[in-house]
């Protein structure tokens, strides 16, 4: 009865050795078989991830040439004109905004003050050399924009545009997520150009 049970024990734990090696076996393969799922995805990546980047990167130049371009084009046009034409802002607006993305257009206005003893409201006042400028901004360039159509401007008054991209590029969007770089507030796509007015504006 002894030996019976002896033997019936000794069936049970070899029975039990034999399960948990094939426990142990199945845990390895399936360890095997995520480190090659790893493998494959990472593999994936490095090879897809590298071309889209660039390319990514390429549109993001050639939107950048295009955004300073145009803007280039609509300062020279108030420097040579000594006018800012409502057709003309929203041309150039047209003209940034047709590479996908969306800006934000800062303009600067800085007229020179015929009058500097008399203050301006409303206005920021600078002093360059012995000439008083007061600075008009976007808010105040569009209301007048909208009102007249134009703003006329003097020679020697000076003229600042200023935009940056307010959406993620696709670029962006990658390098987000390859290395994890936080900061929406960033931007991929941006220009400027300033230029002083040579002539008076006319009607």
């Amino acid at each position: 009865m002894k030996k019976e049970k002896k033997l019936n024990l000794a069936k049970e734990e070899n029975l039990s050795s034999k399960v948990k090696q094939k426990l142990a076996s199945q845990r390895g393969e399936i360890g095997d078989s995520l480190i090659v799922v790893t493998g494959l995805i990472l593999g994936a990546m490095l090879m897809f991830g590298g071309p889209l980047m660039s390319s990514a990167e390429r549109t993001d130049d050639i939107s950048s040439l295009v955004v300073q371009a145009a803007t280039d084009e609509f300062v020279d046009d108030i420097r040579t004109t000594g006018k800012i034409t409502l057709d003309d802002y929203e041309k150039y607006i047209q003209t940034i905004t047709a590479t996908g993305n969306s800006f934000d257009t800062e303009i600067v206005v800085s007229q020179l003050d015929e009058n500097p003893g008399v203050k301006v409201t409303q206005a920021e006042m600078t002093k360059i050399g012995e000439n008083v400028y007061y600075n008009i901004y976007t808010s105040q360039v569009e209301e007048k924009l909208n009102e007249n159509g134009r703003m006329k401007l003097k020679e020697g008054d000076m003229v600042s545009v200023t935009v940056k991209n307010t959406n993620q590029t696709m670029a962006q969007l990658l390098k987000n997520f390859f290395y994890q770089i936080t900061g929406n507030d960033s931007y991929q796509i941006a220009a400027k150009k300033s230029a002083i007015v040579t002539v008076n504006g006319s009607n």
